[in-house]
């Protein structure tokens, strides 16, 4: 295993199907675009066989990661093993809690994403849900910004969102998301009940196909020249309302 940042990449043909064949999680794989040969091909197709996403991406990207002699292939290992979304609901409901899930659509920035995590954690939010595709790399800068929380907060990583949302909705939670079109602020709805708050891209929100799977649109009061809060400040603001209103109903 090469080190970079606390090896966050292994490569060489046999050591990413070896990787692939383990325990760990493995983010996505890079494959040199003009490579052609046996274990080239054996990487791809154990890799689609176990939803590992696979990039062709030209040689000059391989060489910008690490010049030593890749073979045509990079994987990227998680820092952290994933949790599965349906054992977090119901143990959630097995200890007698609120049930409280962060998901987010496709935050692809490293240090947003440890950032939320950090809040998370601090909340008692019972997981953080991703899509397997397009969404940031949980590597060693995204443990460094969490101050360690990925340790801790289960991270359910669902190759279909839209079949995750489904399924939280079936179990009983109520999906918020935020949007900067809400007609209602998050101070204006009950977030007490067991609740989803969905988060979106940085730069394009949440996507259509989910704002519409949502059960309500909230948004934050702004009272500045600036419109908008960064998406990890933003998850922080709405989750620690969830926690106020809880809090209350203990008190």
């Amino acid at each position: 295993m090469n080190s970079k940042k606390n090896a966050d990449f292994v490569f060489g043909t046999q050591s990413v199907l070896e990787t692939l064949r383990s325990d760990k999680d493995v983010e996505r794989i890079f494959i040199q675009r003009s490579a052609r040969n046996e274990s080239i091909g054996d990487v791809i197709r154990l890799a689609r066989e176990l939803n590992v996403p696979v990039s062709q991406v030209p040689i000059e990207k391989m060489n910008r990661i690490t010049r030593k002699n890749h073979q045509g292939a990079i994987a990227f290992v998680s820092s952290i093993l994933y949790s599965s979304l349906d054992f977090v609901i119901t143990q959630a409901y097995e200890d007698g809690k609120v049930p409280l899930i962060i998901v987010l659509d496709q935050v692809t920035d490293v240090r947003n994403f440890g950032a939320i995590a950090r809040t998370a954690e601090c909340a008692g939010v019972d997981a953080i849900v991703i899509p397997s595709l397009g969404s940031a790399q949980i590597n060693s800068d995204a443990m460094k910004t969490s101050s360690g929380a990925l340790n801790f907060i289960p991270v359910c990583r669902e190759e279909s969102l839209e079949d995750a949302i489904t399924y939280l909705k079936e179990s009983g939670l109520r999906v918020f998301a935020c949007s900067e079109k809400a007609t209602k602020t998050l101070h204006e709805v009950d977030l007490k009940v067991p609740a989803v708050i969905m988060m979106g891209n940085e730069e394009k929100g949440i996507s259509k196909e989910f704002l519409k799977m949502s059960d309500e649109h909230i948004g934050i009061p702004m009272f500045g020249k600036v419109s908008s809060l960064n998406v990890g400040v933003a998850t922080a603001v709405i989750t620690y309302e969830a926690v106020r209103q809880r809090i209350e109903i203990g008190e």
